[in-house]
């Protein structure tokens, strides 16, 4: 195996099973995106309803709340890569189901929410595996790399899955549900050829004591509480994608590819920020770093909502991707250095019910407001909201803010 430094731009794929473990992770978030796009376009589509987007956000969040303290300590206890490839078959059949009710012109919006239940059931249970087994596969030394070119791998996928979902979907429906359920059949054969990494897991019983300890960590550790709880809010006040295609048909008077452009407005800014921090990692001030990226990201919510141009509106969804990574870059360094292995799916289950109140419960939360209040005002509300969310952390959570390098601590002790 060739070695490594910290200045080698693609010094994780060095390691084969990390190459495997990269072109999973794009097929499934790049299946997902199809899947999610076509899924959203269509209830719109179907219903003319609002709060029925936002209702698609909470029945996929709610599993990964109602099952939080099973789903880390599965990850912890058993074999991550094979959680990581049933879920892909899970969400395979998913996927199949859509299909299925599309071809047999079936669409009704109780059964979509059932199947999206399990499609949520499924990402509860992968989110902490995925998280937890990218560190399995490459060296510490190797790990701020690999975090920049995991976030660039779903970046990738947010920019293409979405152009290519509204494509698709406009064509035909059945080809859209059909190309993601390729997608996510190949991800799970990816996985399964990861030869089994070396894994700490955690020996002790099963016990309210250890299905606690992913909390007892973050609260613990100020850095950690603050980084999670910072983007929780942030951007649960500042989402925005649920009503994309409100924007896209009633305010932009554009069709399913603009949606998809709208869609992956975000991932390009992302993208080229995730390909110059690989590139040009983080050497001092990154707490700053991060809350200046928030700020941006507050910013770029409220031209979105006011803006009624397309060119203007993408731009502003740009501004917010790449904002957005600026500060999960950051976030998901610390979280990933700091965290010992053997209660790292517990930690990270946690982190990803708060990415999940963030993203699917913030979806609910704008389409409830768009329901009431109108679009505009819900998302530059959420926007303005946002901006108070940066500036409040930056104070009450000093730790975080006077961060420098992205160098770990010796962790403490959690199981």
């Amino acid at each position: 195996m060739l070695s490594s430094s910290a200045d080698d731009r693609f010094a994780a794929f060095r390691h084969s099973s990390y190459f495997r473990f990269f072109f999973a992770r794009f097929l499934g978030a790049f299946a997902t995106q199809i899947l999610s796009v076509s899924v959203g376009w269509q209830m719109y589509d179907k219903t003319g309803s609002a709060f029925y987007l936002g209702l698609i956000g909470l029945v996929q969040f709610l599993p990964s709340l109602m099952l939080i303290l099973v789903t880390g300590s599965v990850a912890d206890r058993y074999n991550r890569r094979a959680i990581v490839s049933a879920c892909m078959v899970l969400s395979a059949l998913c996927a199949a189901a859509m299909l299925g009710l599309t071809i047999a012109d079936a669409f009704e919006p109780t059964i979509v929410f059932a199947i999206l239940v399990v499609f949520g059931i499924e990402r509860a249970f992968a989110a902490p595996a995925v998280q937890s087994l990218g560190p399995n596969l490459v060296p510490a030394k190797d790990l701020s790399n690999a975090v920049a070119w995991n976030s660039s791998s779903w970046q990738t996928a947010s920019i293409v899955g979405p152009v290519a979902g509204g494509l698709l979907y406009g064509a035909s429906p059945v080809l859209a549900y059909s190309i993601s359920l390729a997608f996510f059949t190949a991800a799970a054969l990816l996985v399964f050829l990861i030869p089994r990494p070396p894994q700490r897991k955690s020996e002790k019983a099963v016990s309210m004591d250890t299905l606690l300890a992913g909390f007892r960590f973050i609260f613990g550790e100020k850095v950690v509480l603050g980084a999670i709880s910072l983007d929780l809010f942030a951007v649960l006040l500042g989402g925005a994608v649920a009503l994309m295609p409100v924007f896209a048909r009633d305010i932009l008077t554009l069709g399913p590819w603009g949606l998809g452009l709208l869609r992956a407005a975000p991932g390009i800014g992302a993208i080229i920020v995730a390909i110059a921090l690989a590139s040009f990692p983080i050497r001092h001030n990154a707490g700053i770093f991060m809350f200046i990226g928030v700020a941006l990201f507050g910013v770029g919510t409220v031209m979105f909502g006011l803006s009624e141009t397309a060119w203007i509106s993408i731009a502003a969804l740009m501004l917010m991707g790449a904002a957005d990574m600026a500060s999960v870059y950051v976030r998901e360094t610390l979280i990933a250095l700091w965290t010992p292995d053997e209660v790292r799916g517990r930690v990270n289950a946690v982190n990803m019910v708060f990415v999940g109140a963030s993203n699917e419960l913030g979806e609910f939360r704008a389409g409830t407001m768009a329901h009431f209040i109108g679009p505009v005002p819900a998302v530059v509300i959420g926007g303005l909201g946002t901006l108070a969310v940066a500036g409040a952390w930056a104070f009450g959570f000093p730790q975080l803010r006077k961060i420098d390098s992205l160098d770990a601590p010796e962790p403490q002790d959690a199981r």
